[in-house]
């Protein structure tokens, strides 16, 4: 029996900034990261590492306990911080984890259409490298199948979309056409580069993306467009139409100050700032300079006409569908590790009757008594011996019954 699952990792809610910036370098070399848990003595383990986590699901300790070291040498973060910032699922938990992970449950926007995809990316490379064993193989094949639910019969995946329409249509309102307009996605986080895709499709002329390195890097190659360091967020700003922010810093990096002297550089040119971070990036103030358009996700979910009272019923059907599947999920479980019992049984069975065959002289009568007397003669005595303690030989009386459907007498009540 293989042993329990783990999942261990970070992601945007328990990493310093200084780390979450840098998972860029693990996402960037997801093959060369899996080869080095197995070089520490892993066996298997799936890798999901995005621009807002980075986790590793395994059922062996020994690739959970290589995992703190690869990230901070990856990343150049000392080994406290990166364990500091950590947090690890067994079992039930961790199971229950990978479930809401693939139906976007645990994403900063629920129902962040892009995690399935990354997730289903992550177990096909371990998959490829020979690192995925057959129960990891099962546990992720059960998140596929509750996310396929999930997206099936509740509207979750539909938020995000609606939300990335509603900044569109906002955009042209300010802008017009956006075949003119360059928009600047400072991040990335996961709703920041779907945002950005939906631009880039709608038409819109220039995208770049400005943040951390490699962290802009990577989503500029996914992106294809231009990238540029956080330092030089004034120049970045200065030629944006639109803006997308998604750096999630925990402070408010687009200020009155910074906005105001970005509009003296752009003189009868309005920014449409949609503030994609969990928590906000922009401060609130700044929608009060002319010239200045500021929407949060709040604001543009109001647009979408999807209130917070459609997203959380969603969102609770989609826990229930998660809670359903993970009990047929272990259901299934325990089926399975049943079937090597009932194999050795019916291999016993038919080893006892070739013995009674190989018996010379006997009728069909005498054939059968001596068959059902061997069989029946180790579960005789076994529960002779357990006469004497009551417990377990009602408990084992009664899963005797349960197994060949024996019917109980009036005497025995």
């Amino acid at each position: 029996m293989a042993a329990p699952l783990v999942l261990v990792g970070a992601d945007h809610r328990t990493s310093p900034v200084a780390l979450r910036d840098r998972f860029a370098s693990v996402e960037g070399d997801v093959d060369g990261a899996l080869e080095a848990l197995r070089e520490a003595g892993g066996r298997e383990g799936v890798l999901i590492a995005t621009c807002d986590r980075i986790e590793l699901a395994s059922h062996d300790e020994r690739a959970v306990a290589a995992f703190p070291p690869l990230v901070a040498a990856y990343t150049g973060v000392a080994r406290d911080a990166v364990a500091a910032a950590l947090y690890r699922h067994e079992d039930e938990g961790a199971l229950r984890h990978l479930f809401a992970l693939s139906s976007a449950l645990a994403s900063a926007v629920i129902g962040e259409p892009h995690v399935l995809g990354q997730v289903r990316a992550a177990h096909r490379t371990a998959s490829e490298l020979g690192f995925v064993g057959p129960a990891l193989e099962s546990a992720f094949l059960g998140a596929f199948a509750c996310a396929r639910r999930v997206r099936r019969e509740t509207g979750i995946a539909a938020q995000p979309v609606s939300i990335a329409a509603a900044a569109l249509d906002r955009a042209r309102e300010i802008h017009g056409d956006l075949d003119r307009c360059t928009a600047l996605l400072l991040g990335p986080a996961e709703m920041g580069e779907m945002m950005a895709e939906r631009f880039r499709a709608a038409g819109v002329a220039r995208l770049v993306v400005c943040g951390p390195v490699p962290r802009a890097e990577r989503a500029a190659a996914r992106l294809s467009c231009h990238h540029a360091p956080l330092e030089d967020l004034g120049d970045a700003l200065a030629s944006a139409d639109i803006v997308i922010s998604a750096l999630g810093t925990r402070r408010m990096v687009l200020t009155p100050a910074l906005l105001t002297a970005t509009l003296r550089r752009r003189p009868r040119r309005p920014i449409f700032v949609i503030d994609a971070a969990v928590p906000p990036d922009a401060d609130p103030a700044i929608n009060a300079i002319d010239g200045v358009f500021l929407y949060d996700l709040a604001d543009l979910e109001r647009v979408a006409v999807t209130g917070r009272e459609t997203r959380a019923a969603a969102a609770a059907d989609a826990w229930r569908i998660v809670g359903d599947e993970l009990a047929a999920f272990r259901a299934r479980s325990l089926a399975r590790r049943a079937v090597p019992a009932v194999t050795a049984l019916r291999q016993h069975f038919e080893a006892v009757r070739a013995e009674v065959m190989a018996e010379r002289g006997l009728d069909a009568d005498a054939a059968t008594r001596l068959l059902v007397n061997r069989l029946l003669h180790a579960p005789s005595e076994t529960l002779r011996d357990l006469a004497g303690h009551e417990a377990d030989a009602m408990a084992i009386e009664t899963m005797v019954r349960r197994l060949f459907a024996l019917p109980r007498t009036e005497d025995e009540g």
